[in-house]
C-alpha cells in the first residue's frame, strides 16, 4: 500500500473523535427538507475552521467547498454529502438522540456530512498530493420532490469550475463496517408518484343502490393497475407500481364521495416510465367510467434513474481494493430506491457507493427509514478515508 494511503488511515483516525462528535451533534439535531439552515451553518462553521472557502444558500440551504490542489484549474472532482432527515420519531435510547420530535436521521445522511467533512479536513492537508479542485457538494433535500440536486445545479453548484466527475456514498446497512459496495452502470431506479382521486357518489352505506361507491372503483383500480407489471411490463425490465395510500373518509353506513389513492413508479428504462405513466392514467380512467364514476390521475415525476459510469466505478473499486482490501469490497445489485444523485450523473461521469455501517459481528444493521435505524460509527473512519483516497487518486 501506499505511503499516501497510510498518512489517510493516520488521518482518519487522529480525525474520528471530532468526526465522531460531529455525526452526533448533527444526529440530535435533524432537520426536514428545505429547513436545512442551522445544519448549513454548523457544516459552514466547520469549514472555516478548516480553512476551506465555501459559499453557502445554494439552490436553498446547500453549500459548495473548494479545495485547490497544484494547478488548480486542470481539472475539478465534486464529492456529495446530502443533508435533510426524514419525519420520524427515532425510538434509540442513546445519549445523541434526536431533540427535535417527529425528525430523525433515519437515512444516514448525518453520516454522509461527517464523512465528507473529515475527508475535507484529510484533503485539505493533503493539497500538495493531487492536482485540479475538489468541490465539496453539501446537498439539501434529498427526500423531497424536487430534490435539492437540481436546485443546486440550477444555482450554479457544478460551475466554475465543471467538476469532471462527481462521487457521492450512502450508508449501506447490509454490508459491515470497513466494507464498501459499488455497482457499474444502473443501480437506483427512477422514482414518480401518482396522485388518484376517484369521484363517485356518497349515499346511506343501507342503500347502495342509491350511491356509486368509489370504495368499490378504487379497490377495482388498485387491483387493475397491477397489470402494468404483471402484463405490459417486459419481464426483464424491473418495474415496481405500489399503491401506497388509500383514504376512504366514510363511516360503517356511510358511502363517501370520493376516495384517494397514492403510490409510486420505480422503473429503469426512459421510454417504458412514460409509458406507465400513461397506463396508468388510461387504467385508472377506465376502470372508473366503466363502474359509473370518474377519476382525476395525476402522476408527479420524480428523479431519474441513477447511472454509475462504468469506467469511474471499475477505478473506484480498484482503488476501493487497494485501500480497504479487495475481500471488503463488495459488488451491490440494482435497488429500486431512488436518489436524486442522478441529476449529478446526467451531467458528469459519476459514482454512487455504499458504505458499510453494520456492526461486523452482527453483518447487518437496522434498515434505512426506521425509528430504530443507527450505525456502527467506526464507519465514519472508513467513510472519510475512503473518500480522501479516491479522490486524491483520481485528481493524481
Amino acid at each position: 500500500m501506499s505511503d499516501i494511503a497510510n498518512v489517510i488511515r493516520l488521518k482518519a483516525e487522529e480525525y474520528f473523535s471530532e468526526i465522531l462528535a460531529i455525526r452526533r451533534h448533527i444526529h440530535q439535531h435533524p432537520e426536514l427538507s428545505k429547513q436545512e439552515k442551522n445544519t448549513m451553518e454548523f457544516i459552514g462553521s466547520k469549514l472555516r475552521e478548516y480553512g476551506i472557502q465555501y459559499k453557502d444558500n445554494v439552490g436553498g440551504f446547500g453549500i459548495v467547498g473548494l479545495i485547490e490542489g497544484r494547478e488548480p484549474q486542470v481539472a475539478c472532482l465534486a464529492l456529495r454529502a446530502d443533508m435533510d432527515a426524514l419525519p420520524i420519531n427515532e425510538t434509540n435510547e442513546v445519549e445523541y438522540r434526536s431533540a427535535n420530535p417527529g425528525v430523525m436521521h433515519a437515512c444516514g445522511h448525518d453520516v454522509h456530512m461527517a464523512c465528507l467533512l473529515g475527508a475535507a479536513k484529510i484533503l485539505n492537508s493533503l493539497r500538495e498530493h493531487f492536482r485540479g479542485t475538489i468541490k465539496l457538494l453539501f446537498q439539501p433535500s434529498e427526500e423531497a420532490y424536487p430534490g435539492g440536486a437540481i436546485r443546486m445545479i440550477q444555482a450554479g453548484a457544478l460551475e466554475n469550475p465543471k467538476p469532471d466527475f462527481v462521487i457521492g456514498q450512502h450508508v449501506f446497512p447490509f454490508f459491515s463496517s470497513g466494507q464498501a459496495g459499488f455497482r457499474p452502470g444502473m443501480f437506483m431506479a427512477s422514482t414518480d408518484e401518482f396522485f388518484i382521486t376517484v369521484k363517485g357518489k356518497g349515499g346511506h352505506g343501507a342503500m347502495p343502490q342509491t350511491a356509486v361507491d368509489p370504495i368499490l372503483i378504487a379497490s377495482h383500480i388498485v387491483v387493475a393497475l397491477q397489470q402494468i407489471v404483471s402484463r405490459n411490463a417486459n419481464p426483464l425490465t424491473s418495474t415496481v407500481v405500489t399503491v401506497g395510500k388509500f383514504i376512504g373518509e366514510g363511516r360503517t353506513n356511510v358511502i363517501p364521495a370520493t376516495v384517494r389513492l397514492e403510490g409510486t413508479v420505480r422503473t429503469f428504462d426512459e421510454e417504458w416510465r412514460s409509458r406507465v405513466h400513461d397506463l396508468l392514467r388510461k387504467i385508472a380512467s377506465g376502470t372508473a367510467e366503466a363502474m359509473g364514476g370518474s377519476c382525476e390521475v395525476v402522476v408527479d415525476s420524480g428523479y431519474p434513474f441513477v447511472f454509475n459510469n462504468e469506467e469511474l466505478t471499475a477505478r473506484l473499486i480498484k482503488l476501493s481494493g487497494d485501500y480497504l482490501g479487495e475481500t471488503n469490497v463488495k459488488p451491490m445489485e440494482q435497488k429500486m430506491g431512488a436518489e436524486d444523485f442522478s441529476y449529478y450523473a446526467q451531467l458528469a461521469p459519476s459514482c454512487l457507493y455504499g458504505l458499510g455501517i453494520a456492526e461486523p459481528a452482527a453483518g447487518t444493521g437496522p434498515n434505512l427509514h426506521t425509528a430504530g435505524f443507527n450505525v456502527d460509527e467506526s464507519a465514519l473512519k472508513t467513510g472519510m478515508g475512503l473518500m480522501a483516497w479516491l479522490a486524491v487518486n483520481v485528481m493524481a
